[in-house]
């Protein structure tokens, strides 16, 4: 069985020769789910070239997860996770949505801007948090995203006006095909 790093070391040439950069590999029970991105976006024939080229190298280096796995090759979409400290410090001067671990001192669940970002921490500034801005250990995050400013993008149009709202129009987006599936188990099963 693989480790997110062995995937990542194999799949970053795949996405290099596509244009792409690797933006996150993450290995969730039966699923291996690798992020990719360009800028001016990715496009779905882009998404499937590049989704059976990492297939094909992860099945010579037999490097994938052990026993049968997903696939799934994706673009960030509008509101990008954040799992990583270059994620983190990529995003300074962006607004965030975090969720803390449980056990973790204040508000498990906030939001702000990233003021600054280093290899262990990043400084979280807004309205809403104790003295104006909050200090958070990335090994305190459960779960990290970027958070899109609909009204900005959408100034002079009915923009969303409830976190609820904005949420639906993200997952819209990404139903509306940002994310290409890759069934490896099915593959090698046909081509046995």
């Amino acid at each position: 069985m693989g480790t997110s790093n062995d995937v990542e070391r194999i799949a970053a040439p795949a996405c290099e020769c596509a244009g792409l950069e690797l933006v996150d590999v993450e290995i969730r029970s039966g699923n291996l789910v690798i992020t990719v991105d360009r800028e001016g976006g990715v496009d779905l024939d882009t998404l499937g070239r590049v989704s059976k080229a990492i297939s094909t190298a992860l099945d010579h280096e037999d490097a994938g997860p052990s026993g049968h796995y997903e696939l799934e090759v994706s673009s960030p979409g509008l509101e990008r996770r954040l799992r990583r400290p270059d994620h983190f410090q990529r995003f300074v001067g962006h607004d965030v949505a975090v969720k803390t671990k449980a056990g973790v001192e204040g508000d498990r669940r906030f939001e702000g801007r990233i003021a600054t970002a280093d290899e262990r921490s990043m400084i979280v500034t807004g309205a809403g948090l104790p003295e104006g801005g909050r200090r958070i250990n990335y090994r305190d995050i459960e779960r990290a995203h970027t958070v899109f400013d609909w009204r900005a993008a959408l100034a002079g149009s009915s923009a969303p006006t409830t976190r609820s709202d904005r949420r639906e129009g993200s997952e819209a987006t990404r139903a509306s095909g940002g994310t290409t599936h890759h069934d490896v188990g099915r593959e090698m099963t046909e081509t046995a």
